[in-house]
């Protein structure tokens, strides 16, 4: 019975390092694609991409 245990450990291992594996890759690929999209579309005039970021969260919370 502890070599099934064992087996079933190891695939878990497997698969859930295969899904933050995924994971990983397509949110950071996302926060790219977002960065790009701020600071070419909705950055002002001396803004990093987070201070664009934090000005439009609260543009959006004082629409609520």
């Amino acid at each position: 019975m502890s070599k099934i245990v064992d087996v079933n450990k190891k695939i878990e291992k497997a698969v859930v390092g295969g899904y933050k594996a995924v994971e990983n890759t397509v949110v950071g690929g996302y926060k790219k694609v977002e960065d790009k999209f701020v600071d070419t579309f909705l950055k002002k005039d001396g803004e990093t991409i987070e201070e664009a970021k934090t000005r439009i969260k609260k543009e959006q919370e004082n629409l609520k």
